[in-house]
């Protein structure tokens, strides 16, 4: 079974990722691995942090020459920030300093329950985990995850549908060049005109020390039909990307497809029409990863059915809220005196949904690599792509 773990706090030495379950043979390059690192600190609105940190993963163990062992994968990757911190974050107790806690729980933020349920007195005890900054160890775990997807043909991108309720137009653009597009564009979407009134709000919400949330979308191109299953409901794939995606740091939502809006149609406005003709052009559209001779015509649904997937594009939006930490603190109270405060203000961003796309991304990434793994399962990638094509071959001649 793949899965992993990480370790590593905000402002501690370095971030730590284990990752189980890796077949042998598979490729793997560290500088793909840091390019999508890299993404994930682009985006306007970006704060201070990402001027000190050069984020690069190193490899520590589970792969030799370029190829995975199938034995556990190490990466470690270093918080340059740490050196400003070493008394802050020192494990020696002989470097604590009460005078410095945080008391004053942000609104929105793991604080205030943070340290009712561990029973602690200064807040930094829980900020230093629940801080997004984990999330560039789920980034590199997902970006080895699409290099374990890359041999089958699957692609996965992520781009802005939506920043602080200014929606881009994406309409006549395929996945591909609406992603192409996103990838030049300082808040990761592919409509200038919107990314003009996109960075006009943030430069606004800066001024007002105010913060933005927005809606990205994560599409996943290639993928046979069956990853998932009907059977049980924790092996459903569209129910387990949720809870995935819901783990990132500050999003609130998750839909798949048309999601909510299905809720607002009839059924014979929703439901995609099954056809068949195995003379029917493949388009990315409507892909197909062998000539089966069924299709559909259209995708509401966004690539899964009965919790698998069913040879269309996987389509997930996900929204997230405005950042915890305004620079205009929101009202709080002081967890050692009781007494109404200011929140605490810690160094953030206005807006870090360009960069939440890139982590959505490696977050589907890791789910979809499961899935395949685990339809297609074995010790090395030979004998992987032996399963694989088998399958192929069963459906094609179904």
């Amino acid at each position: 079974m793949l899965r992993y773990f990480t370790a590593g706090e905000s402002h501690g030495p370095c971030l730590t990722m284990i990752i189980d379950g890796v077949p042998a043979g598979f490729p793997v390059q560290i500088s793909q691995i840091n390019h999508d690192l890299w993404r994930r600190q682009q985006g306007y609105g970006r704060g201070g942090r990402m001027l000190i940190e050069k984020d690069e993963a190193e490899i520590r163990s589970g792969i030799r020459w370029g190829e995975t062992m199938g034995s556990p994968i190490a990466l470690g990757i270093e918080n340059r920030d740490w050196k400003n911190w070493t008394k802050k974050m020192s494990a020696k107790p002989e470097d604590r300093d009460d005078k410095i806690a945080v008391t004053k729980p942000r609104p929105g933020h793991a604080d205030l329950n943070g340290v009712l349920k561990y029973d602690r007195a200064d807040v930094r005890d829980i900020l230093e985990r629940a801080s997004a900054r984990e999330t560039v160890a789920r980034t590199a775990v997902g970006s080895l995850a699409k290099q374990l997807l890359a041999p089958f043909g699957i692609r996965i991108m992520g781009y802005i549908r939506s920043l602080g309720g200014i929606a881009a137009n994406l309409d006549g653009l395929s996945y591909a060049e609406t992603y192409e597009r996103s990838e030049d564009s300082p808040v990761r979407t592919a409509d200038p005109v919107a990314e003009e009134k996109m960075i006009a709000l943030i430069e606004e919400c800066k001024k007002e020390g105010n913060t933005l949330g927005g809606v990205f979308e994560v599409v996943t191109l290639g993928l046979p039909p069956g990853l998932g299953s009907h059977t049980q409901w924790d092996r459903k794939l569209d129910g387990r990307l949720a809870q995935a995606l819901m783990s990132i740091q500050a999003m609130k939502g998750v839909e798949i497809g048309l999601g909510f809006e299905m809720a607002q149609r009839r059924g014979s406005q929703v439901h995609d029409e099954i056809f068949f003709d195995p003379a029917k052009m493949v388009t990315e559209k409507t892909p197909r990863i062998v000539p089966t001779g069924f299709y559909r015509g259209s995708n509401n649904s966004g690539g899964t059915e009965g919790g698998m997937t069913n040879g269309s594009p996987l389509v997930v939006r996900v929204a997230m809220k405005p950042i915890s930490t305004l620079m205009s603190p929101l009202q709080s109270v002081d967890t050692r005196t009781k007494q109404p405060t200011d929140a605490s203000v810690e160094r953030s961003d206005v807006c870090a949904a360009p960069a939440a796309a890139v982590v959505g991304e490696s977050v589907v990434a890791f789910e979809v690599a499961k899935a395949f793994l685990e339809k297609f399962g074995g010790d090395s990638l030979r004998e992987i792509k032996r399963n694989y094509e088998n399958y192929l071959e069963q459906i094609k001649n179904y």
